[in-house]
């Protein structure tokens, strides 16, 4: 493997509220009904894997003190999905202030990504990737619909923004 660099940053887990929540043999909701061996809880003890290397900016959830040790690192965060991203990881994982603008930096990112295809000059094909084929020749009743939707969406959307002028 490469780019490995060894953790040397121990954590004190037990700091970490709910960590080990489960280790409590008296405390286990299924310990009556199985066969309990005594090595089911030495697992909390393991030693923690070597880490990967981060060369790009990562974002990490801040419930976790550490890093992943293995991460994507080929697609940073950047552009206006990434600062929405960023604030996103601000937040707590039971937040929807965490969850939602993740999804919208998803879509944000997708027309980012289709900006770069048109500055590179690579036109994408959208009937092909869109799957708009398979969806005409085996779901037709579907299509039409959801086209329908969307024109009615978006008329009703520029006739409100025409109302405001």
């Amino acid at each position: 493997m490469k780019n490995v660099a060894i953790n040397t940053n121990p954590v004190n887990f037990k700091e970490i509220p709910g960590w080990g929540m489960d280790v409590d043999i008296e405390n286990e909701p299924t310990y009556p009904m199985k066969h309990y061996t005594g090595d089911d809880h030495s697992r909390s003890g393991y030693d923690r894997s070597i880490t990967q290397t981060r060369d790009v900016e990562i974002l990490m959830s801040n419930e976790r003190p550490q890093i992943s040790a293995v991460h994507g690192n080929t697609v940073p965060p950047s552009g206006l999905s990434g600062l929405i991203r960023r604030y996103a990881f601000q937040h707590s994982e039971d937040r929807y202030r965490h969850w939602l603008p993740l999804i919208l930096a998803d879509r944000i990112n997708m027309f980012e990504g289709l900006i770069e295809d048109f500055r590179k000059g690579y036109v994408p094909n959208f009937i092909e990737e869109r799957g708009l084929r398979m969806e005409v020749k085996h779901n037709l009743k579907g299509l039409v619909s959801k086209m329908i939707t969307t024109a009615a969406i978006g008329y009703g959307l520029y006739l409100l923004c025409r109302k405001r002028k």
